[in-house]
């Protein structure tokens, strides 16, 4: 079954590599540019799961992911950055990140993220 999944990453490349992958895993995708326009979209279109990046301009991921569980306690979220030290790691999964995936990643261990997530 084809669940609804949002990118959210500042950086298009990133954005095109992560769709790719999700696209290619049979799933549909919305993207958001920025925290604030994640956490919008996140009203607007209830996906099943959100991979969201860090450092991001008007809001920060970890920012955007503690708004979008005030919207929906049961939000899936997977954290996707390159900073991924252990306070950031730590910051996202108390925020309610389900994984944290470093970038940059092997595509298998984002499509097992994916997975994993989804199945939760």
């Amino acid at each position: 079954m084809a669940n609804k999944i949002m990118i959210a990453d500042d950086s298009a490349f990133m954005r095109i590599i992560l769709r790719d992958i999700i696209v290619q895993m049979g799933h549909h995708v919305v993207e958001a540019e920025n925290g604030s326009a994640a956490v919008e979209k996140y009203k607007e279109q209830r996906p099943d799961l959100t991979v969201m990046n860090i450092v991001m301009p008007e809001m920060y991921g970890i920012e955007a992911l503690r708004h979008i569980r005030e919207i929906d306690p049961n939000a899936k979220v997977i954290m996707c950055s390159s900073m991924g030290n252990q306070h950031n790691v730590v910051s996202a999964i108390q925020a309610g990140a389900l994984d944290f995936v470093v970038k940059p990643f092997d595509p298998g261990r984002l499509v097992d993220a994916i997975k994993r997530a989804i199945a939760k």
